[in-house]
């Protein structure tokens, strides 16, 4: 009899893979993905800790659980990835009916673990070593990354996928959980990326995105032979089927001008790139020790714009950091301003027990300000995507067909055809009704309206009207 297994994940793209990977294995043992927990033997929730919110969220799904659990004993819950490896036992002191706690080190073992819980072994918690008191080697050792060969009906869309180079962290910014609960920063061998992404082209994948904590910093030594990130971009952009190469989140110490000469050379990169800047004043960066200055961030945009001249940049703020001033608030909005960014994430500042952040600056910016501050951020941004978007009016882009869009459902559309999602080199989302066989295609699609975060167009049957916006080979 299949097992029925439910699973949510909270997060980064990272977790999103991290969820996908260990659906992929579970489906091979005979378990099958249902739409609702009430409906599973096993629930799974795949979690984040780099927000307090993220983990409040969590322990209110699994509040939400303790009725099933009352009625079906059987039934298997587990917490895994960030949360788990940030709260270990924590977790079950807050929700005693979890069976089951595993870090992302240790994803790998869950249908083995499942299968002791299932014969009667009592809780279960697998995570990696804390990165204090131990030998290098043994930590890393601890963080064992996980990439198994996969299926392609596991992933979201077979003509997309995310490809991991690197785990884990090193940077220590004091405001961040994610050295703590996903590692010593280590990157996997070039070979094996480059398997696995030859892998998924012969599967019909045509867009790859690169995932990393920092992936720009992504560098293999092998002998006297070492891999940057512009090798593998390079190595990668060789393969047959894959037409399009992202990255993310890049760091910007490290956006070298050898990679930024391969994203403007090879024909498959995107000209998209996501370079967090988390605040536009130096006495805040200094305190979040991010290793760089405004003026260093400013001038390693201006190398973006001398190597790829039609880049869209992507950013991130943390608002209402410690000892954040409304004068250090002003520099950050005269950055963005500045800047001009595609999109900026913007978040309040989230306490985070365990770093030096916690441990030494005092959380003193009140909620209502951070509030006020995210808002205010969020406005100008908008105004500014807005804005550069409408200039995106008249022309035409090559897109990427991914699928119906979210809003597919509600839009009225006729006869056949349905309302469509994809995206341009540029990493613009654009939306227009096509046939549904269209999904997986790039095609031409002019735009005659678009808003802060959509792009509304037509795709063209024939290449013919405005020119076509796409990367030269």
């Amino acid at each position: 009899m299949k097992k029925h297994l439910y699973i949510e994940t909270v997060g980064c793209q990272m977790n999103l893979l991290d969820s996908e990977l260990v659906v992929a294995s579970l489906r091979r043992r005979g378990y099958k993905l249902v739409d609702r927990a009430q409906k599973a033997d096993v629930i799974l929730f795949n979690t984040c800790s780099v927000r307090e919110h993220a983990e409040e969220k969590i322990y209110s799904a699994l509040g939400r659980l303790k009725h099933i659990k009352r009625q079906n004993p059987q039934t298997i819950i587990g917490v895994l990835g960030c949360m788990a490896q940030n709260h270990q036992a924590n977790v079950f002191q807050r929700a005693p009916y979890v069976d089951l706690v595993v870090g992302p080190g240790q994803l790998h073992q869950i249908p083995g673990l499942l299968d002791e819980v299932a014969e009667g072994t009592a809780q279960r918690l697998e995570v990696s070593l804390d990165r204090k008191g131990f030998a290098k080697n043994e930590i890393e050792q601890s963080f064992e990354a996980y990439d198994p060969l996969r299926t392609p009906e596991m992933r979201p869309s077979p003509y997309q996928a995310f490809v991991r180079i690197q785990i884990g962290c090193d940077k220590f910014c004091t405001y961040c959980i994610v050295p703590k609960v996903r590692g010593p920063e280590q990157c996997r061998p070039p070979k094996a990326i480059i398997a696995e992404v030859r892998q998924l082209a012969s599967e019909g994948c045509r867009e790859i995105t690169l995932l990393g904590q920092t992936v720009n910093s992504y560098q293999h030594q092998n002998g006297s032979i070492t891999t940057r990130l512009s090798d593998l971009l390079l190595q990668l952009s060789d393969i047959d089927g894959i037409e399009r190469l992202k990255f993310v989140t890049s760091y910007p110490c490290d956006m070298t001008d050898d990679l930024l000469q391969a994203v403007g050379s090879l024909r498959k990169c995107s000209h998209y790139l996501h370079v967090p800047a988390q605040s536009g004043s130096n006495d805040i960066l200094k305190r979040m020790k991010r290793g760089y200055t405004v003026e260093q961030y400013r001038e390693m945009l201006s190398r973006i714009r001398h190597y790829v001249p039609d880049a869209t940049i992507t950013s991130d703020f943390i608002v209402g950091f410690s000892g954040e001033t409304e004068a250090d608030f002003v520099l950050t909005k005269a950055l963005v301003e500045e800047c001009r960014f595609k999109n900026s994430f913007i978040f309040k500042y989230s306490e985070r027990p365990g770093t030096k952040g916690a441990m030494h600056h005092v959380d003193d910016v009140p909620e209502r300000v951070k509030k006020q501050r995210n808002n205010e951020l969020l406005d100008i941004q908008n105004t500014i995507s807005y804005e550069d978007n409408q200039v995106r009016v008249g022309k035409q882009y090559e897109v990427l067909i991914e699928g119906p869009s979210k809003n597919a459902d509600k839009h009225n559309s006729s006869g056949p055809l349905v309302q469509l999602a994809g995206r341009t080199m540029w990493d613009h989302i654009v939306v227009f009704e096509g046939n549904p066989r269209l999904i997986g295609e790039i095609l031409p699609v002019t735009i005659y309206e678009a808003n802060a975060f959509t792009l509304f167009g037509e795709v063209q049957t024939e290449h013919v009207g405005p020119e076509v916006y796409q990367l030269s080979s």
